[in-house]
C-alpha cells in the first residue's frame, strides 16, 4: 500500500511528494497533464517561499526581486524585503524544477484524474490506487473539495486574474503593483527580456481594456512584442469548510485561497505541503487544521483587508498615498508576508 496519494501534480503537489519522498514515504502523484503545465499567475516568489524551494533542493533560475512597489502614477511607495530576495519566475520553468526534483527522490507521476475516494478506517481508494493517506492538490477549483463537502460558498465580489507576458528588459528588480479604481496590475521581472503583466480585477473584459486603466504602465508597454497568450483564471476567492475530512487533507490553492493580492500562493503552498506531510506522517492528520491556520493566519488578514479596501473607489485612491506617506507601515506589512 502507498504511503501517499497526491491528487494533483502542479507546485504544491509535487512539494507535497518531495516533502514525503524526503522523510521516507512512498508518495505517488496522479496529474492528467504533462509537465510543464502554465497556469495565470503572478510568478512571483516571496522571500519565504524562495527559502522552502532550497530547503526542498529545487533548482531554478529566473530573477532576484529585492521587495514590492506601490504605484498610481502619482505616488510610489516601496519596502524592500529583509532577510533574502524574493524570485521572479516563469511557471513553467517553477513546474519543470519541482518536477525534475520529485523524479530525483524517486516519487511516481501516474497520468490520471482522481474522480471518486473512498475511505476505510486505515485507507484511502482514488484512481485506482490504494495509500494510507490522500493530498487533495488539484487546484483553486479543486473537484475533491467540493466531492468532500468542503466547499462553503463566497459572497464577497468575484475577483479574476489575467497574465500576459512581455519581451523587454525589466525596468526595476521590485514587483510593482500599479492600483487603479478598477482593479491592480502587478508587474514581476521574470527573465532576460522578459517581464510577467498580471491584471486582477471584478470587471469581466479583455487583457488590453484592463490594461487602458493603467496610463503609466501602457506607456511603458506601449509597443513592446508579447511573448505568448494571455491566461486567465478565477473567481480568485475559494473557500473550505476545513482542510481535513477523514484521510484527506487538502493543500495549496484546493485548502482555500483568499486573493492573489498579496503574491503568497507559491510560498504558502511550500509551507501547507510540508506541514501536511507532517502531520499525517505522526499520524495526526487533525493537527493540520491548526497548522495550515497558524501557517495563513497573516496573509488572510492583509490581503482580505486590502481586497475589502480595493473594493471601494474612494478607498482604493488612498491605498498608494497613504503607503508613501507612512512608509514605515508600509515596510512592516511587506515583511509581516515575505
Amino acid at each position: 500500500m502507498i504511503d501517499l496519494l497526491v491528487a494533483g501534480g502542479g507546485p504544491a503537489g509535487l512539494a507535497t511528494a518531495i516533502h514525503a519522498a524526503s522523510a521516507g514515504m512512498e508518495a505517488v502523484v496522479i496529474e492528467p497533464r504533462a509537465a510543464p503545465v502554465d497556469k495565470a499567475c503572478g510568478e512571483g516568489i516571496m522571500p519565504g517561499g524562495v527559502l522552502a524551494l532550497e530547503a526542498l533542493g529545487v533548482r531554478v533560475g529566473g530573477r532576484a526581486l529585492q521587495g514590492i512597489r506601490y504605484v498610481d502614477g502619482r505616488h510610489r511607495a516601496q519596502a524592500s524585503f529583509a532577510g533574502g530576495p524574493g524570485l521572479g519566475v516563469r511557471r513553467t520553468e517553477l513546474h519543470a524544477a519541482l518536477a525534475r526534483r520529485a523524479a530525483e527522490v524517486g516519487v511516481e507521476v501516474v497520468t490520471g484524474k482522481v474522480a471518486e475516494v473512498r475511505q476505510s478506517a486505515d485507507a484511502v481508494t482514488a484512481g485506482g490506487l490504494r495509500a494510507r493517506w490522500l493530498a487533495a492538490a488539484d487546484g483553486l477549483h479543486s473537484p475533491l473539495r467540493h466531492s468532500l463537502g468542503l466547499d462553503v460558498p463566497s459572497r464577497r465580489p468575484r475577483r479574476f486574474g489575467l497574465r500576459r507576458h512581455y519581451r523587454l528588459e525589466p525596468w526595476t528588480d521590485f514587483v510593482e503593483v500599479h492600483w487603479s479604481v478598477c482593479g491592480e496590475a502587478y508587474v514581476t521581472p521574470v527573465g532576460d527580456g522578459l517581464v510577467s503583466v498580471a491584471v486582477l480585477s471584478t470587471g469581466r473584459r479583455g487583457f488590453d481594456a484592463h490594461l487602458a486603466h493603467f496610463p503609466h504602465l501602457l506607456r511603458l508597454l506601449d509597443g513592446r512584442p508579447q511573448a505568448g497568450p494571455v491566461r486567465g483564471a478565477g473567481p480568485l476567492c475559494q473557500r473550505a469548510r476545513r482542510r481535513t475530512a477523514g484521510r484527506v487533507v487538502l493543500v495549496g490553492d484546493a485548502a482555500g485561497y483568499t486573493d492573489a493580492l498579496t503574491g503568497e500562493g507559491v510560498a504558502l503552498a511550500m509551507a501547507s505541503a510540508e506541514a501536511a506531510v507532517r502531520c499525517l506522517r505522526a499520524g495526526r492528520p487533525q493537527e493540520y487544521e491548526r497548522c495550515w491556520r497558524r501557517l495563513s493566519l497573516r496573509h488572510r488578514l492583509l490581503t482580505e483587508g486590502l481586497v475589502r479596501m480595493s473594493g471601494h473607489a474612494a478607498v482604493a485612491r488612498l491605498i498608494v498615498p497613504a503607503a508613501a506617506r507612512v512608509p514605515s507601515v508600509f515596510t512592516a506589512a511587506v515583511r509581516a508576508l515575505q
